[in-house]
C-alpha cells in the first residue's frame, strides 16, 4: 500500500467515526465499512441513500445499515458472509486432499513407469520371451489406466467445486434477501420491523407514527378465487405500497394480509392523511384471473393509524393501532381510522 493510500484511508477514517458516532451507529466491521464509503465518495448512490435516511431521522438502524451494506458495498466488491466462506474453504479442503491423493498417484506412476521401461531396456539383453514382453506391456497399460482414472476424477473434482461456488453463491443471495425481506412480496419483513421500531422507540420516538393496513375481506377472496391468485393481489398490493413510500416512509410485511408502515418525523394528522391516500390508491388496483378472464377490481385496504406517545412500547404502539384498524373494519372497511376533528 503506497503511503498517498495510507494517508488517505486514515482521512476517511477520521472522518467516518465522529460521524459514527454522531448517528449511533455501532461500530462493527460492517458499518465501519459503510461509513467508510460513505466519507470517501466512491460510491454516489450509496451517499444519496444514506444522506436521505439521515435527513429524515437522527441515527442509522441496524436494518438499514445492513440494507444499505448489502446493495452498495458488499455488492460492489463481491465479498461473501462467513457463511459462504466457511462453505467455500470446506470445498477447499476437499479438493486440497483430491490434489494431494493425486500428486500422490502421480508420484506412485512416476516410480512404476521408471522401473517398467528401465525392465523394457533390459528385455533385449536378457532375451525375454513374447509372453514376459506383452506381462510388462500389459503393466504398463494397467499403471496407465490408473493413473488415468486419478486424473480424471481430480478433474471431475475441479468441475463439481466450479458447480458448488455458483451456487453458493445463489444460495447466499437468496438467503441474505429472506433474513431481512419477505419472500413473497419482497417487501421488508416482521424481523426488520421489530428491529427498526425498537430502535426508532429506543432513539427517536418523538413524531414517530405507525399505519396498520389489512386487505379487506381477504379470506373470502381467496376462498372465491383460490389461493395462487390471492397471493398475485399480495404482491400488487405490497408493489402499490412500496412504490408510494415517501419522505422516510417504510413499508414492512407484517403477516398474512396484514402491512405495517413507519413514518418517522411525523404527526397523527399528516400520518392519517397519507394512509387515506393510500387507501384511495388502493382502490384503483385490479388484477385479472388468466384462467376465467375476469377482473378483480375490488381490492380494498382499511388502515388504522397511531403517533407514538412517551409511554409507549413497541407492544402497546401495535395495539392502539389495532384496535383503529378491527373498529375501521366493524364500521364497514375501507377506511381509515382515527377520524379527525
Amino acid at each position: 500500500m503506497s503511503d498517498d493510500l495510507i494517508v488517505e484511508s486514515v482521512k476517511n477514517l477520521k472522518k467516518a467515526v465522529p460521524l459514527m458516532m454522531k448517528y449511533k451507529v455501532p461500530t462493527t466491521p460492517i458499518n465501519y465499512a459503510l461509513w467508510y464509503n460513505y466519507v470517501a465518495k466512491d460510491i454516489p448512490q450509496l451517499n444519496v441513500e444514506l444522506d436521505a435516511i439521515l435527513t429524515q431521522q437522527a441515527h442509522c438502524s441496524e436494518i438499514q445499515t445492513e440494507v444499505l451494506y448489502r446493495q452498495f458495498v458488499a455488492d460492489e466488491s463481491e465479498s461473501s458472509t462467513w457463511q459462504l466462506r466457511q462453505n467455500v474453504e470446506k470445498m477447499l479442503l476437499q479438493l486440497d486432499q483430491s490434489i494431494t491423493d493425486t500428486h500422490s498417484d502421480t508420484v506412485k506412476f512416476r516410480d512404476s513407469f521408471d522401473k517398467t521401461f528401465s525392465q523394457v531396456s533390459m528385455t533385449e539383453d536378457k532375451k525375454w520371451s513374447v509372453d514376459e514382453v506383452i506381462s510388462l506391456l500389459k503393466k504398463i497399460e494397467g499403471d496407465s489406466e490408473e493413473m488415468s482414472r486419478s486424473t480424471q476424477f481430480f478433474s471431475e473434482s475441479l468441475q463439481a467445486a466450479k458447480a458448488e461456488i455458483s451456487t453458493l453463491k445463489e444460495e447466499l443471495q437468496k438467503s441474505q434477501q429472506q433474513a431481512l425481506y419477505d419472500a413473497l412480496t419482497g417487501l421488508l419483513n416482521r424481523h426488520s420491523f421489530d428491529v427498526e421500531v425498537t430502535n426508532f422507540i429506543n432513539n427517536e420516538a418523538n413524531g414517530l407514527c405507525l399505519i396498520i393496513a389489512d386487505i379487506d375481506n381477504f379470506k373470502l377472496l381467496n376462498d372465491q378465487w383460490g389461493h395462487l391468485l390471492g397471493d398475485q393481489v399480495l404482491k400488487a398490493v405490497a408493489k402499490k405500497l412500496s412504490s408510494s413510500m415517501r419522505e422516510g416512509a417504510k413499508v414492512y410485511r407484517f403477516g398474512g394480509e396484514e402491512f405495517i408502515i413507519l413514518l418517522p418525523k411525523s404527526n397523527l394528522r399528516v400520518a392519517r392523511h397519507f394512509a387515506e391516500t393510500l387507501r384511495k390508491l388502493m382502490e384503483k388496483v385490479a388484477l385479472k384471473d388468466k384462467r376465467t378472464g375476469k377482473w378483480i377490481n375490488n381490492i380494498t385496504l382499511s388502515f388504522g393509524v397511531v403517533e407514538c406517545q412517551e409511554r409507549d412500547s413497541v407492544s402497546s404502539l401495535i395495539a392502539r393501532a389495532d384496535e383503529y384498524l378491527y373498529e375501521a373494519k366493524r364500521l364497514g372497511r375501507n377506511r381509515v381510522l382515527p377520524m379527525m376533528q
